[in-house]
């Protein structure tokens, strides 16, 4: 831990002194922010979270418990995390879907000449660096976007998203690794031996002696 990082920001709060907080946002016990970031009015993060050198977390924007959002990520307002989401180094959650400086007369934009649209990313989620997500979609609990990847419509649960724009090119478990299939509708996680099964092109973790398993982040 760096001998400039501030303990006396709220309780249980590591936040180094070059960050910008603004005193209207919400930081949850146990979690750390590091140098050159900022935190936009209104914003709430969560608990036991990681957030890295440079990132920008917009007005209003929700991050949950125990995410980590890595050096020079761009969180822009209203996005909206759950918990377990990893945001890789400087990926881009944009806000707009129309953008432009100015009006058809050439006068500068306001905050009044548009309407904010924002990336929902749900638990468990991993977007990998230098990705981006062209709001307004939403990334399923679990899916994993590639590095690099341009996402420009909602991703189901467990996708593995490649490319630009991005397309599934299969499935991960909640490990993270891509998944075997196992003959039919079935499929398999190589490291942890949970087993899952795909309907209609939507995957859900296959139910054990007749029950889904409950999966808390």
């Amino acid at each position: 831990m760096p001998d400039d990082v501030n303990l006396d920001h709220e309780p249980e709060v590591r936040v180094a002194a070059s960050a910008q907080i603004d005193p209207d946002c919400s930081i949850g016990d146990g979690t750390t922010v590091w140098h050159l970031t900022q935190i936009r009015e209104r914003a709430v993060i969560g608990e036991q979270c990681t957030i890295g050198r440079g990132v920008y977390i917009g007005p209003g924007v929700v991050v949950g418990d125990r995410c980590k959002v890595q050096n020079d990520a761009l969180v822009y307002e209203p996005a909206f995390l759950e918990d377990g989401v990893f945001i890789g180094p400087a990926v881009v959650l944009t806000n707009d879907e129309y953008p432009r400086a100015v009006n058809p007369d050439g006068t500068a934009k306001t905050s009044d000449d548009w309407n904010s649209v924002g990336v929902t990313v749900r638990r468990g989620a991993s977007i990998g660096a230098r990705a981006v997500c062209v709001a307004p979609i939403t990334i399923g609990q679990w899916a994993l976007v590639a590095a690099g990847a341009v996402v420009v419509h909602d991703v189901p649960d467990y996708a593995l998203m490649v490319g630009v724009p991005a397309r599934r090119v299969g499935w991960v478990g909640t490990a993270g690794v891509p998944l075997r299939h196992d003959g039919g509708d079935q499929w398999i996680c190589p490291r942890t031996g949970e087993r899952y099964e795909e309907s209609d092109g939507v995957l859900s973790i296959a139910p054990v002696n007749g029950r889904h398993p409950l999966r808390p982040v």
